[in-house]
């Protein structure tokens, strides 16, 4: 696997290394010693996927609140999605700044995202499908997110007239009015 962090400190974009022959290929997605190596968390407790019908179907922008903030490592199986990570870490110097890549089925590059960040996406294509590997156990008490168009953060969307939306995603609060805004946020000890 190749990695590359990308500007925000800590969120990482990581390609395969395809091994190809007449059969096709053979490439490593995960790897506990070589996520360690880059100093970055190594637990994977659950796997999710979600499949979006729609093009235009915009998921986001979701964080686990302390104590049960998620690492996630995110790829798109099939399609196209436009991936968003919203840094909202406390004492992050990039705090309030996101970063979005294009994840694809035929790119088949992952990004991760470590505790402390938000993230969404939007789908680019009919049926796309991601997966997720998540380093905590999905806990609802502690599922939080802020607006997927909050001007706090003015996330630049690329359909926003087509954005197609849970009721949930689309009524999160803004983030001034939000119950567990940047001073209620504890980082997770060890």
């Amino acid at each position: 696997m190749r990695f590359s962090e990308l500007a925000l400190p800590g969120v990482w974009l990581i390609e395969m290394e395809l091994h190809c022959d007449d059969r096709g290929y053979f490439a490593r997605t995960w790897c506990r010693e070589e996520f360690e190596r880059h100093g970055l968390c190594p637990d994977l407790a659950q796997c999710s996927v979600s499949f979006n019908r729609k093009r235009g179907t915009l998921r986001g922008m979701h964080f686990q609140a302390a104590p049960h903030e998620e690492t996630k490592l995110v790829r798109c199986l099939h399609g196209v999605i436009y991936d968003v990570v919203l840094d909202l870490r406390p004492d992050a110097p990039t705090w309030g700044r996101w970063l979005a890549v294009e994840l694809s089925a035929q790119n088949r590059s992952m990004i991760y995202i470590p505790h402390g960040c938000a993230h969404g996406f939007q789908s680019l294509t009919d049926g796309a499908e991601v997966q997720y590997q998540i380093s905590t156990p999905y806990r609802p008490e502690s599922a939080q997110g802020v607006r997927w168009n909050d001007p706090t953060f003015a996330i630049r969307w690329p359909m926003p007239e087509e954005a197609i939306l849970s009721d949930r995603d689309r009524h999160f609060p803004l983030w001034p009015e939000h119950p567990r805004n940047l001073s209620r946020w504890t980082r997770r000890a060890g």
